[in-house]
């Protein structure tokens, strides 16, 4: 079998090719951006604006050498929904302006003092189960969407699903040509029509969208105690977006933790933030349906995410689009996350093989068990409003159990380097 053609990260393409390439992130990551702002009670117009906008501006921080998308984090649904229950939804952009700031100067901290911590807190036997369970811990989330976990399960609902997956699934394997890069695409598409087939596809909200509307935007007020509500997310964010630079660094077989640079990507996606706070949008970040796209079709090119920035800010505005693509049913996005999801999970195996990890060293073998069976077993850790839980807190447990050995073969060491031989009697 051939290998697929890849496109690389600062690769051109076609206008014909560009248009196909870009509606693919787009749909890929639509799914899950819109449903925060929903989560929140704000209409997704702002969101889709501001995802763009920041796509845009990260790459044009990172210099066009970073692949990513920025779609709305999940991370602060919890400390967010507190703050608007007891202040009001612009306190919270409060807090997401603060996050943001906060992560901005951590972005300079990592400039002045460079990044070789990285591989002593996260080596390749932390690095690998860590990444592995950025799609992992997410699986649920994609057979939940698909209606896979209902009480009662709806037949149309798995009928699309399995649709959808297998010719995604099918397509990544056997489709030839421009085609074999368009799978998502191909599928997304095959699946709606699908469920337009079994019956559960509503059309009333495009019939009901005005043609052209302006996205709600709304001022930030700033409280301390709603600051101090939001601001530990940081930790959160911080280990998401190290994890999403490595398995797309292990994805398009370019280190972007030293070029760009983790200070340049951390600095875009956090000012990103920043901006979409100041306007009325929810904090974004690095999303993984687009870095599991990317995975499966071998198209890094940053010129294709740009255009779906692009994409997504002109649905902001036009009210038919927007709401035409809101229509895709859950079991569509289920069936593609289901994949997506999947394939992050082994980009963070393939750490594991592609650094040759000895698992006669029982090191190793304590880090990767821990951090697997942390991030799996639903242990759930309270930190204010903040609930640490999955990867998050098998990253973070993985940081203090490789800084312990660490430590201790350094300890081991230096003693053992001063201890100077005795006479013999």
């Amino acid at each position: 079998m051939m290998a697929k053609k890849i496109i690389q990260v600062e690769e051109k393409v076609p206008f014909k090719m560009l248009i196909p390439l870009s509606i693919q992130h787009l749909f890929a990551m639509f799914g899950a951006t819109v449903l925060v702002p929903f989560l929140f009670g704000i209409n997704p117009a702002i969101v889709l604006l501001m995802n763009g906008i920041g796509t845009l501006l990260f790459i044009f921080i990172t210099k066009g050498k970073a692949p990513a998308y920025l779609g709305s984090s999940f991370a602060f649904l919890a400390p967010a929904n507190v703050v608007i229950a007891q202040f009001g939804y612009p306190y919270a952009l409060g807090g997401f302006i603060a996050v943001g700031f906060v992560g901005c100067v951590l972005s300079f901290v990592i400039k002045k003092f460079g990044v070789k911590w990285i591989d002593i807190v996260l080596p390749p036997a932390a690095m690998g189960p860590v990444v592995a369970l950025i799609g992992l811990e997410l699986s649920s989330s994609a057979a939940s969407t698909a209606g896979l976990l209902d009480e009662v399960v709806n037949m149309n609902n798995v009928i699309v699903f399995l649709v959808t997956l297998l010719v995604a699934v099918i397509g990544s394997v056997c489709f030839k040509k421009f085609f074999s890069v368009i799978p998502i695409l191909i599928a997304v598409v095959v699946g709606y029509l699908t469920a337009v087939c079994v019956g559960i596809v509503d059309f009333s909200p495009v019939m009901e969208a005005p043609l052209f509307a302006m996205p709600d935007f709304t001022m930030p007020k700033f409280n301390l105690d709603a600051i101090l509500m939001i601001l530990p997310v940081v930790l959160v964010i911080i280990s998401e977006h190290v994890g999403h630079q490595v398995v797309t660094s292990q994805i398009v077989g370019r280190d972007l933790i030293k070029d760009p640079g983790l200070d340049k990507t951390l600095f875009g996606d956090n000012f990103s933030t920043m901006i979409s706070g100041f306007l009325g949008s929810v904090p974004t970040t690095t999303y993984g349906e687009n870095i599991g796209v990317m995975a499966l079709t071998g198209v890094y090119s940053v010129q294709v995410i740009a255009g779906a920035a692009i994409m997504s800010i002109i649905c902001s505005f036009i009210g038919p689009l927007a709401a035409l693509i809101q229509t895709i049913p859950n079991p569509v996005i289920g069936g593609i996350s289901f994949l997506l999801y999947g394939m992050i999970g082994v980009s963070g195996l393939r750490i594991l093989v592609d650094e040759h990890v000895d698992y006669a060293n029982s090191v190793n073998m304590m880090l990767t068990s821990v951090v697997f069976v942390v991030g799996l077993s639903g242990v759930t850790i309270q930190l204010g409003n903040i609930a640490l839980t999955g990867m998050v807190l098998a990253a973070l447990v993985a940081m203090i159990m490789s800084l312990a050995f660490y430590l201790f073969a350094k300890f081991k060491w230096l003693n053992e380097a001063s201890e100077e031989p005795k006479d013999m009697l």
